[in-house]
């Protein structure tokens, strides 16, 4: 799955114009921060996200890229994005922002800027939808209130509300199927007010998952008070700390950090072995005071009989973004008296960044022996140990 996420500033904003001084919704500011920005912040925790496209009307074009740009000023948001101009409607905008996808994107999320409190765990919901074969998906909650349809100021009849939904974004889709139903509805003339009503309009099935009664959209005036109360509660700083150990024997091809270290003594292990990954793992398993990688992943069953430790450290790190947390910092070390690690460091620190998606001043990996003494001084065996920073909530 390769998925970017089309963020959605083009709106004129007229109805909060007055109350605004003027000021367009998308770039009222919330906690030092436009609300575009804090829905990209939160798909930049989204895993699996590759990548943004930010779409502003025309005449904001510089301003906004001027501001994106600061506001990532040291790669905050560890993704790729590109700044391009809306259209007349919302679903010209969308058109455009699909144009501007890369060739090997597969999947996309479309977004409202002027909803910028869903989660990361909405999102990852949305993507697993998509891995497991749904050509669109949306976020949806039940509706409270009855629902009249009028005529003329007097009431026709009253919808049942047991089958109704209130649908929100980010709503996911198959990349393709999107381009070739957008091109539909140019080609026939729709109007609609969201992309899974194209879908459905072109026949395609669109599945649910439930969504997020705090992902309020902001559109009229009175709905400003909800950015002055939305202040959320401190970060809480969590610490994580890993260790693992692996003899050295026949085996497995040796691993750190997901990188094949090429004439090295091979590991006994019943998954690829990767010392780093494992010590890795159990620190992120620290943070959430969730046992450490023997009760998720026992060495006993054939499931995970050579399985890719990278599998397994996704696994955890997927659990761990989806509960809330947010790695700050990642410090690692390899204890070994062979092999000699130092001209693969560099390599093994940027594969864990990009497993991590985090930046190079993010993670550290640090490589020393123990003098020849001990089972690893003895060439017996290596270990590696992981402490790890986050903050929950």
């Amino acid at each position: 799955m390769h998925c970017w996420s089309i963020i959605l500033a083009a709106g004129s904003g007229t109805r909060l114009s007055e109350a605004t001084n003027g000021v367009k919704k998308q770039f009222l500011e919330w906690k030092g921060a436009p609300l575009f920005w804090h829905s990209a912040i939160t798909f930049s925790h989204t895993t699996r996200m590759r990548g943004l496209i930010f779409v502003f009307p025309e005449e904001d074009i510089e301003e906004a890229t001027n501001t994106l740009k600061n506001l990532d000023f040291g790669r905050r948001l560890g993704l790729p994005w590109k700044v391009i101009a809306g259209g007349a409607r919302r679903q010209d905008s969308v058109y455009n922002g699909l144009q501007a996808l890369p060739k090997e994107c597969t999947h996309v999320l479309v977004h409202d800027a002027a909803r910028p409190f869903f989660s990361a765990a909405l999102s990852n919901t949305l993507l697993d939808s998509l891995s497991e074969g749904a050509q669109a998906v949306i976020p949806a909650i039940p509706v409270t209130d009855t629902i009249k349809v009028t005529q003329n100021n007097t009431v026709c009849h009253t919808l049942d509300r047991s089958t109704l939904r209130a649908c929100q974004t980010p709503q996911g889709f198959d990349k393709k199927m999107l381009i070739d139903v957008h091109n539909k509805c140019n080609e026939e003339g729709w109007e609609v007010t969201d992309d899974a009503s194209i879908a459905e309009q072109a026949g395609f099935t669109v599945e649910m998952v439930e969504g997020e009664a705090t992902n309020c959209k902001i559109t009229n005036p009175e709905d400003l008070a909800m950015i002055e109360s939305k202040e959320p509660p401190m970060p809480i700083p969590v610490t994580g700390w890993g260790y693992d150990v692996h003899r050295y024997g026949k085996g497995r091809p040796m691993k750190l950090g997901g990188i094949p270290i090429q004439g090295a003594p091979e590991v006994i292990a019943h998954s690829d072995g990767d010392v780093l990954l494992h010590a890795l793992c159990d620190a992120l398993l620290g943070c959430m005071g969730d046992g450490d990688i023997g009760e998720h992943f026992p060495d006993s069953s054939e499931q995970f009989d050579n399985i890719s430790s990278g599998v397994l450290l996704n696994e955890v790190y997927d659990k761990f973004l989806q509960r809330g947390y947010r790695l700050t910092n990642v410090d690692l070390t390899i204890i070994a008296q062979v092999p000699r690690l130092v001209p693969w460091k560099p390599q093994i620190k940027k594969n864990i960044c990009r497993m991590l998606k985090l930046n190079d001043d993010q993670v550290n990996v640090k490589a020393t022996t123990e003098e020849k003494l001990g089972f690893t001084g003895e060439k017996k065996g290596i270990k590696a140990v992981a402490a790890v920073m986050a903050l929950r909530g």
